[in-house]
């Protein structure tokens, strides 16, 4: 890396470049929310006490970004837990450290707000991806599930396939 690298929690006027961050072929494939659709949600996740997209900073550019969320809990004796999303790295400046120290950014934050655990989730086709996090000590846990939720299922009917 040619200057420091420094982290910061995301701004409205930030967002274009985290966009551009998104459009990369294994993240959305060029296909990222307008810059309005964008400040919209933005301006809701600033309404959840402990949600925030961070950047990566170096000199003056934006090279990576992810989302955090830290969230209560009533089990596991009240402890909070985290939930690491959106991890990017921009392509020039993949391989040089940016997304490890991105990840140990987020996981002190997690463990600043004492999270029993901070996760993520990968796609099952992003093997670079999961060598990256097994290299940081991520560990393979359990068996992640997830469902498209369509509108009949909000009215109560049951889903049939």
């Amino acid at each position: 890396m040619n200057s420091a690298l420094r982290f910061r929690e995301a701004s409205k006027p930030d967002l274009p470049e985290v966009l551009q961050l998104y459009a990369q072929p294994d993240l959305d494939d060029g296909k990222v929310l307008t810059p309005f659709e964008a400040e919209r949600i933005f301006e809701r996740m600033a309404r959840y006490p402990d949600y925030k997209i961070y950047v990566a900073v170096q000199d003056t550019r934006i090279v990576g970004t992810f989302a955090l969320l830290m969230m209560d809990n009533l089990g596991h004796l009240g402890a909070p837990s985290a939930i690491i999303e959106d991890v990017a790295v921009h392509p020039s400046f993949q391989g040089q450290g940016i997304g490890k120290n991105m990840m140990r950014h987020a996981i002190r934050l997690a463990a600043e707000k004492g999270c029993y655990k901070a996760v993520l989730s990968s796609n099952l086709k992003r093997n670079r991806a999961h060598a990256f996090y097994e290299s940081l000590d991520f560990e393979r846990h359990g068996f992640s599930f997830r469902i498209a939720p369509r509108q009949d299922a909000q009215e109560g009917r049951a889903i049939e396939r």
